[in-house]
């Protein structure tokens, strides 16, 4: 089942949620910072995907981190690349310690660059798949197509951009999407994924724009995970302005 309306969720989950939206207002400040520097020299940085998630096994009463990123790049000068298209991880205790896929993808690139006339970043993803520790059969999303773009012109005005495709794939469940805002899906037996759509920020100096941000919490109870929580965000682009010359 799923469905947009706001829904009643515990404590955990409320804060889950607001913590994400915390970071993501803090996560864009470098972006956006330095409104104040007349000889800044511009900035800009790109990720294809980033977790921030809690693992809880069956058999411990601790928690334990999943923080990893694919193809993240920062550019103070010159310009990066990455075009990764997997990214494995293990966790002491997850089936084993045996690797387990976080993303899949037939295209994940992922460029930031900068010079003396502007600062950009860009970020395309194509049929890609995201997984949790637990769910090694069940994506936690599928997209066909989404991409993330921030440009930052000398003396310009920034602009910030996220495409996303008409309709996404959460726990199995096919999903139509709505031009920004957030959208809830609910799988009983599974748990629920709370997404925030194409997330754009711009100021005299700075823009950043985020594809997707999902908030998680899913109960696998397979693979020794009893609960997955927090936050995984695809494309994500953000920039500064260099100061004119």
């Amino acid at each position: 089942m799923f469905h947009t309306a706001p829904s009643r969720t515990g404590a955990r989950r409320t804060a889950v949620l607001l913590t994400t939206v915390a970071l993501l207002s803090v996560g864009s400040g470098p972006a956006l910072a330095d409104e104040g520097a007349a000889d800044a020299p511009g900035s800009a940085g790109a990720a294809v995907l980033r977790t921030g998630l809690d693992v809880a096994l069956l058999n411990r009463s601790v928690e334990l981190p999943l923080s990893v990123s694919l193809n993240e790049v920062t550019a103070p000068a010159g310009e990066a690349a990455a075009e990764k298209t997997t990214l494995t991880a293990a966790l002491d205790g997850v089936d084993g310690g045996t690797p387990f896929r976080v993303l899949e993808a037939e295209v994940a690139t992922a460029r930031a660059a900068v010079d003396d006339a502007r600062a950009e970043a860009e970020v395309d993803l194509v049929d890609a798949s995201v997984h949790v520790p637990g769910l090694p059969l069940l994506s936690v999303i599928e997209v066909d197509a989404v991409s993330a773009r921030a440009h930052c012109p000398a003396g310009g005005q920034p602009t910030a951009d996220a495409e996303l495709p008409g309709s996404v794939t959460v726990l199995g469940q096919k999903v139509t999407l709505t031009t920004g805002g957030e959208t809830l899906v609910e799988v009983p037996g599974v748990g629920e994924v709370r997404l925030e759509l194409a997330k754009r920020s711009v100021t005299d100096s700075g823009a950043a724009a985020t594809a997707l941000e999902l908030s998680v919490d899913v109960n696998p109870l397979k693979l020794n995970v009893a609960e997955v929580g927090g936050r995984i965000t695809l494309a994500e682009a953000s920039c500064s302005s260099p100061a004119p010359t």
